[in-house]
């Protein structure tokens, strides 16, 4: 209820309408975070490591050019694509294999 809309219905509209769109950002935001922090701290309590990936609109400088703004790697965009859709592929088989 704490992130529920604050819109309110035709005959009754609601108040504070994007005071509460903030506050809903900032609730869902902060869980978020909190479960990355926790699974990164329980991760490194039994020897594991948090991989993270940085997604931004600035990686793709055009349509074909991909640079990561955060380690710098770059090369075609596709090119890019398709390690990630293999890596995703290979990090479906392993789960699968294990299950």
């Amino acid at each position: 209820n704490m992130s529920r809309s604050a819109s309110g219905t035709l005959e009754n509209p609601g108040r504070n309408v994007s005071t509460k769109s903030g506050l809903n950002k900032a609730i869902l935001d902060q869980g978020w975070s909190e479960f990355r922090r926790q699974l990164d701290y329980k991760l490194s309590w039994q020897g594991g490591v948090l991989l993270t990936h940085h997604t931004a609109k600035v990686n793709r400088l055009s349509q074909s050019e991909f640079k990561c703004e955060v380690c710098g790697f770059g090369c075609h965009a596709d090119i890019n694509a398709s390690h990630n859709i293999l890596a995703a592929g290979h990090a479906v088989l392993a789960c699968g294999a294990s299950a």
